[in-house]
């Protein structure tokens, strides 16, 4: 099969967009309720990110300088590929060395999770849960956001590309957006493009939760750092 130029530009342009979801999701926990596998197939991997990028065997051989019989045996888990060659095969598709000992898991089709069985986070002023349990909706990740009573989002106003989708479920939560402030109570939802500098903050004396859907449009955004870690570092 011939070399797609489209299909691999199409991975790496998915990968470059999933890699603020990756930092994300490194934070998250699994439920004890529901553990996830970690069984690594290097073998099963190779052809996946091969397949992918519409490579056949042989394609994949003579781009990465590889022996066909040698691809031919990883994949059918005859053999183990050492570092330098998984540096080839790396270079070759055009992925970090590590997309080798990830998980089919986040390439899954369907995702369905029952309550309290989804990876989930903890932060000083409430929980984050992740709704779509490692697909993603194109460049967006929805999550469950609850809000502790009386907490807000920081000192500092959050800015990132893209756009940000809040649906509220319960309680009430005042948001910033520029100049402007929006009071969501149980069925508002509110969408704003994230350029915008933005803060939320959790007036009452009750829990708040709600639908959140972040959609980033630069995989350089420091989303994960500006949304969690600066509040997990708070004493």
């Amino acid at each position: 099969m011939p070399y797609n130029n489209q299909n691999r530009s199409r991975v790496r342009t998915a990968r470059r967009q999933s890699q603020w979801r990756e930092s994300l999701m490194a934070m998250m926990q699994p439920s004890t309720e529901s553990p996830i596998s970690t069984e690594i197939n290097i073998g099963r991997r190779l052809q996946e990110l091969r397949t992918m990028q519409g490579l056949s065997i042989r394609s994949l051989a003579e781009i990465s300088g590889l022996n066909f019989n040698t691809l031919s045996l990883i994949e059918n888990e005859k053999t183990s590929p050492n570092v330098s060659t998984l540096q080839q095969l790396a270079a070759a598709l055009q992925v970090p060395i590590t997309a080798f000992f990830e998980t089919s898991a986040i390439y899954k089709d369907v995702v369905f999770q029952k309550f309290g069985q989804r990876p989930q986070t903890t932060f000083p002023r409430g929980e984050l849960e992740d709704l779509g349990g490692g697909l993603a909706l194109g460049e967006a990740t929805p999550l469950l956001l609850t809000s502790n009573p009386f907490a807000n989002s920081g000192p500092d106003a959050i800015v990132h590309t893209g756009q940000e989708f809040v649906y509220c479920l319960e309680g009430n939560m005042v948001y910033r957006v520029g100049p402007d402030e929006y009071i969501l109570e149980p069925g508002d939802s509110l969408i704003f493009q994230a350029h915008l500098p933005h803060r939320w903050e959790n007036r009452g004396d009750t829990l708040f939760r709600s639908i959140l859907v972040i959609c980033p449009s630069d995989d350089n955004d420091r989303l994960v750092e500006q949304h969690l870690v600066n509040e997990k570092q708070e004493k």
